[in-house]
């Protein structure tokens, strides 16, 4: 097995081309290393991206956030203007592992890790935030929606990698929030789970709304009917409702020892539900 540690995006596109064997790369380890040791892969070539000075930065742009793909979950939580502009995508971060997996955890793993649980792919999809690649053929901008295409399995090309992830600005009364569900407080992952943005008018009225399930199929989902049912209302409990139940219809589960489809069904409407109304405290809360 070859390690290696660029200084720069273009060098590890390069070196990624070049490799013919399974190639790995590493910003915090917390799934990689785990998978090593399980036996689960044995990488010909691992490529360590955290001295690239890109990828370990957080830096304001136009308002909104970009985050290197070697920035710590802890440093994420930790900063003023992330938990400011978007709550619920920290809140989600928050939630994965112990203390000592978010110094090491990053937003990237999370999504290239492409597990239909993964707690941050919802809460960045519902606020729209985006992907920076780096590639043999230049670079390209993707939404987080298309990064995972089944289980374990992403859409980068072969010498692509995640260089940073791009959170825009919201407007003015606008929030998200984050909510699973799991079996054990800590040390777990979801076996449902749902994430709510919403941008409100000045008077409280929906104008905007993106509802993502997590764990209710094989990859995130996008329930945009149920995002629509929303603008337009104060989140009444007559549209919460509808919007709980078109939730349910959209549901593609499986059962497995951690959930049945009926139990991940029902309560993918009861967390959209409850976050929407955690949302729109907060977005009427943000001037």
């Amino acid at each position: 097995m070859k390690y290696v540690a660029p200084s720069s995006a273009e060098e590890v596109s390069r070196i990624l081309v070049g490799e013919n064997g399974i190639s790995k790369i590493l910003a915090g380890g917390t799934d990689l290393l785990v998978q090593m040791k399980s036996g689960l892969i044995e990488p010909d070539l691992i490529v360590d991206i955290k001295k690239i000075p890109e990828t370990k930065e957080i830096k304001s742009m136009d308002g909104g956030f970009r985050i290197g793909a070697a920035v710590s979950g802890s440093e994420v939580k930790d900063h003023t203007g992330l938990n400011r502009l978007v709550p619920g995508v920290v809140e989600a971060l928050d939630l994965i592992g112990s203390t000592q997996i978010q110094g090491r955890c990053t937003m990237a793993g999370n999504l290239c890790n492409a597990s239909p649980a993964a707690d941050c792919v919802p809460a960045l999809a519902a606020v729209e935030a985006s992907a920076n690649i780096v590639g043999p053929k230049g670079n390209r901008k993707c939404k987080i929606e298309e990064i995972p295409i089944s289980p374990g399995k992403n859409s980068l090309k072969q010498g692509e990698f995640i260089v940073s992830i791009d959170i825009p600005d919201r407007p003015p009364h606008s929030s998200d929030a984050y909510l699973r569900f799991t079996p054990r407080t800590e040390m777990d992952i979801a076996v449902v789970s749902a994430a709510v943005a919403l941008s409100l008018t000045k008077d409280g009225v929906c104008e905007n709304a993106r509802i993502v399930l997590g764990a209710v199929a094989p990859t995130i989902l996008f329930v945009e009917d149920a995002s629509e049912t929303l603008i337009g209302t104060k989140l009444d409990e007559v549209s919460l409702q509808k919007m709980s139940d078109q939730c349910e219809a959209a549901c593609n589960a499986i059962s497995d020892k951690r959930g049945t489809i009926s139990f991940r069904t029902e309560v993918s409407g009861v967390l959209a539900k409850r976050a929407a109304k955690i949302a729109y405290k907060r977005a009427g809360e943000r001037s």
